[in-house]
């Protein structure tokens, strides 16, 4: 994991690899943001000029490497771009500052320290800073030890050099003895620790990552910070009638686990339980999936990763809040053993499920898991899950879509997520969808109609959800693993879609602020 300091040194006497500066996108060109000034000196007071002539314009992830001036004590100076120069008395966004030190964090690849001199008058604005560049440095490295005999190697790590993040970043400009500053600095790194925790999860090949090898990482992890964890396995499963989780996960080797992680603080006065589904490879089942669609579903489980991080970052936070986790873990697999299309489970909540579809089985393990969570009547109840492609056609790779049972909870839901920078979208669940679910076998199928299908799983999640309690569902299947070229603080791969929101949502409920 990259350091993180808040630095005494000024831009001109740090000593380190490289120093980022920001730039944003004016009228007439390039303009320089505050934080740039003692480099802007070194230039002789024509940086902007140079970085036009070089092409540069401040366009939001444009990064400019520039040799620096011998009135610097760092070789590389990095321009990165902010966007947009702010309205007249207007700050710079803080996604804009995450955006911005994520892209040059990522540049900064296999340097062993780099010093950030954006802007950071607040608090906040050194938080975002600091959240971006945690976040762009980020890299999977733990299945790349291959020998490479021209490229320099790491004498610890045996990897190259060049694959390895950024080792530290220093936060320029900080006020490394203001409370607020450190406290902004420490959030950061907690937070952004678990959210990489998350995507190492996500990243990790299916046949090491599988439901036991889940729970395990879970209890580990437990012990390490406080929280009391509780692993069903296969026998108490069925003991307790969990049809759900065992009918997904009866067709593989692997069997399923329901994982329950308890943060608890002695003067909480509000619970708030998060769902995880956590399928942690998804053949489809019998309804095998085609051709082409198959590379990707290790990161079936990055709801239960989100879930996981989440809790655990509330812990280190100390936050004044109860958290629950519960990750419904399985891998959907076709065997002889598998549930098959028009079968009937009994579910834990008492309900029989005739099954239509076994590729729809994120849902499945969901309700058991809703229902369990239910019962210890918490004060809200927020479900994450990459479930619907219905819902990547309907909202894209980059937003993930809200649904409630209550609209004023969704729509506190939807605004922490945008305020901490993920692109989310309120989703209704349309009361005219719930009658294509109706079985003439069950009380309910696992399939309705198909327009609005991302809608309908949302309607069969509710159906579990206990009677009078606050719940959202939140469907991450566009956002949560990112196949394209990186991009500001978005890895390839497992992202960590959702944390910021659950952790900012846990902050709230601790402050009294959900009502």
């Amino acid at each position: 994991m990259t350091a993180l300091t808040l630095s005494t040194s000024g831009a001109a006497t740090l000593r380190a690899d490289a120093l980022v500066v920001g730039v944003a996108k004016g009228a007439k060109g390039p303009v320089l943001a505050p934080g740039a000034e003692a480099v802007d000196k070194a230039f002789d007071g024509k940086l902007a000029t140079v970085l036009e002539t070089l092409g540069a314009s401040g366009a939001e992830g444009e990064v400019t490497k520039l040799p620096a001036p011998s009135g610097l004590k760092v070789p590389v100076v990095i321009a990165v771009g902010l966007g947009p120069v702010p309205a007249k008395d207007d700050a710079y966004e803080a996604e804009a500052l995450r955006r911005a030190a994520g892209s040059a964090a990522r540049a900064l690849k296999g340097s062993k320290k780099a010093g950030f001199a954006l802007p950071a008058e607040s608090a906040e604005d050194a938080g975002a800073v600091a959240e971006g560049a945690l976040l762009g440095a980020y890299a999977f490295t733990a299945y790349q030890g291959g020998e490479n005999k021209l490229a320099p190697k790491s004498a610890k790590s045996g990897r190259n050099d060049a694959k390895l993040p950024l080792a530290e970043v220093a936060l320029l400009g900080a006020k490394p003895r203001d409370k607020a500053f450190k406290a902004a600095a420490e959030r950061a790194v907690a937070v952004t620790e678990e959210i990489n925790r998350a995507r190492d999860l996500i990243n990790t090949p299916p046949n090491d990552l599988y439901p036991e090898s889940f729970a395990a990482v879970a209890t580990a992890a437990g012990k390490e910070h406080g929280i009391k964890v509780q692993v069903l396995d296969e026998k108490a499963l069925v003991k307790g009638g969990y049809g759900g989780l065992l009918g997904v996960g009866q067709g593989s080797t692997h069997g399923p686990r329901l994982v329950k992680l308890a943060y608890t603080h002695p003067k909480a006065e509000k619970t708030l339980a998060l769902v995880g589904k956590g399928i942690t490879y998804d053949s489809g089942g019998i309804s095998l999936k085609p051709a082409g669609h198959n590379e990707t579903m290790k990161c079936d489980m990055s709801g239960a990763a989100a879930v996981f991080a989440a809790v655990v970052a509330a812990s280190r936070l100390g936050l004044q809040v109860n958290v629950t986790g519960w990750l419904a873990l399985a891998e959907n697999m076709p065997s002889g053993n598998a549930t098959r299309p028009g079968d009937v489970l009994h579910m834990y909540s008492g309900k029989t499920v005739e099954v239509l579809n076994t590729d729809a089985e994120g849902r499945l393990v969901l309700a058991d898991a809703l229902t369990r969570a239910s019962e210890e009547k918490p004060d809200a109840i927020v479900d994450v899950a990459t479930l619907t492609g219905a819902m990547v056609l309907a909202l894209g790779n980059r937003t993930f879509g809200v649904m409630a049972n209550d609209d004023a909870f969704r729509t506190s839901v939807h605004e922490i997520a945008e305020e901490v920078g993920e692109a989310s979208w309120p989703m209704p669940l349309p009361a005219d969808l719930r009658k294509g679910m109706d079985s003439p076998t069950a009380d309910i199928a696992n399939m309705g109609e198909r327009m609005g299908g991302g809608l309908v799983a949302g309607l069969f999640l509710k159906e579990f959800v206990g009677e009078g309690i606050a719940w959202a569902h939140l469907d991450i299947a566009g956002p949560a693993f990112h196949e394209g070229a990186p991009y500001g603080y978005t890895p390839k791969g497992g992202t960590g879609s959702a944390v910021r929101t659950l952790v900012r949502l846990a902050e709230r409920t601790a402050a009294g602020d959900l009502g």
